[in-house]
Order: C-alpha cells, then sequence, then structure tokens
C-alpha cells in the first residue's frame, strides 16, 4: 500500500514541506534514476534495500534515513527477500538543510518516533504543513545536538544574552549558567568579540530601546523597562553616553526628522 499527503506550501522560512507518504515496498520494488526539485527524507522502517547517489550504492535498512538533495541524480530499490517499508518527507529549503543532512545515508537516535508521528498529518487540513514543518525541526534538532561540535562558550553565552537581556540577565548570571568563573567567563568573551561582555550587554539594550523608541513609537520609559533597565534614570544617563542625546531629546530629533 503506497500512500502520499499532499501539502500546500505556505513558503514557512527555510523549511517548507512539500509533500509526506509512506509505503510497504513489494520485493525488488524501484524507483529511479531520477532527481527532485526538493530535499526527499526516507525513514526506514523495517526491511532493507539499496540507495544510490552520486556513483555509491549504500544498503540502507531498519532505522536509518537515506538523504536525497535537490537535483541529485538517485536510484533505490528494495531488497527482494526482505523489502523495506519507508516513511518519506519531501520540504524545501534554503539553506538549514543543505548544513544539517550531510550524509548520504543518516543513523538518528529517536527519528523513528518523529517519523511515525508524522503519519497523524493525514488527520489535519489546515494544520498540515505547520505540523509537519515542526517535526522537520524536531529531527533537525536531535541532528544537531548529537554532532560532535556543540557550541561552545561564547556561542552558548550570545544565545543567553539575546534571549535575556529584556529580562534583567547579568554576565554573572551568564558565566553561571555557562559553569565558568566570571573573570574567565569576561576573558574568553573579549578575546572572542573584542568588547567585554558587559559592554555587549548594554549595548544590546540600548540599541533595542533605540529601536523601541523611533521604530514602534514606544515611549522612553517603555522602552526602558523592555530592554531591562528598571531605574530609568540610569538608563537615561547610559543612553545618551552612547548617542549623544537623552532619550526624550533621541525620540524629539526623530519626529521632527520625519516631518
Amino acid at each position: 500500500m503506497s500512500v502520499t499527503e499532499i501539502v500546500i506550501n505556505k513558503n514557512y522560512l527555510d523549511i517548507s514541506p512539500k509533500e509526506f507518504g509512506y509505503e510497504a515496498c513489494l520485493p525488488s520494488h524501484y524507483f529511479g534514476p531520477t532527481v527532485r526539485e526538493y530535499w526527499l527524507l526516507h525513514y526506514v522502517v523495517s526491511g532493507k534495500g539499496i540507495f544510490e547517489r552520486e556513483g555509491q550504492v549504500h544498503n540502507v535498512g531498519e532505522g536509518q534515513i537515506f538523504v536525497i538533495p535537490p537535483y541529485v541524480d538517485t536510484y533505490y530499490q528494495a531488497d527482494g527477500n526482505d523489502p523495506w517499508e519507508y516513511i518519506w518527507i519531501g520540504f524545501d529549503s534554503e539553506s538549514v538543510a543543505g548544513t544539517v543532512f550531510t550524509e548520504h545515508v543518516m543513523t538518528v537516535a529517536g527519528a523513528g518516533k518523529i517519523f511515525r508521528d508524522m503519519k497523524r498529518c493525514s488527520e489535519m487540513d489546515n494544520g498540515r504543513s505547520p505540523f509537519l514543518c515542526a517535526k522537520i525541526w524536531e529531527l533537525i534538532s536531535l541532528i544537531l545536538d548529537g554532532t560532535d561540535n556543540p557550541p561552545d562558550h561564547i556561542d552558548k553565552a550570545l544565545n543567553y544574552i539575546h534571549a535575556g537581556y529584556a529580562n534583567g540577565i547579568t554576565v554573572s548570571s551568564v558565566a553561571e549558567r555557562l559553569n565558568l568563573d566570571r573573570t574567565y567567563f569576561s576573558v574568553l568573551f573579549k578575546k572572542r568579540l573584542g568588547i567585554s561582555p558587559i559592554k555587549y550587554l548594554s549595548d544590546l539594550r540600548l540599541e533595542k530601546a533605540a529601536e523601541l523608541i523611533v521604530k514602534h513609537g514606544m515611549s522612553p520609559t517603555t522602552a526602558s523597562l523592555s530592554v531591562g533597565y528598571p531605574d530609568y534614570c540610569h538608563f537615561s544617563r547610559a543612553f545618551k553616553k552612547t548617542f549623544g542625546k537623552s532619550p526624550k531629546e533621541y525620540a524629539k530629533r526623530y519626529l521632527n526628522d520625519r516631518k
């Protein structure tokens, strides 16, 4: 039995599902040689077969994923005695897929559950595309989490800072989350970015505040609170030191420039 679910392309950023399906193949059933216009992943639920890509032939079995990139000639065939059953997902991706699905055949712990969950899309109408999009991102997260090159301390620190600058995050709390001494963390940060973490955090907050004032029409007081400055006087002094004008003068000048 072969079932294909049509997916309306919603043009989600970078990952846009195109099709989904599953099939219990007959012995020696084959497909190709052919090329696709989009990414296509097949997860083998059971059985086995061969997958040929770019002149390389791979024996693929239960629990493995074979990867078909756009415009790459491929051929695949079910085993004659133990034909595979697989689930597939096709999607467009401008950048992220090429950095994640780098192998011809992949084994990803936990992938089976994700692909089986995808079958639920057959019960959906309007929610089908975002549901499959979420499952693809979930698969990507498993692959990235299992790489041998995890983000370094400064990459993690930047994530923490950009996610928490509005919530009173401090350099000490970032260092603590990274299990690093504050002084050692500051040295690493400055060596990588050429600026201290406290200066980076302050500049980020003030730039975000200026953006709230001039682009979104927020009052200086609201902007101050929104970027993690509960003390308006402290915010105003820091703002003027950076931009050469108080928040109110800055807002007034922007409004005049727009007239």
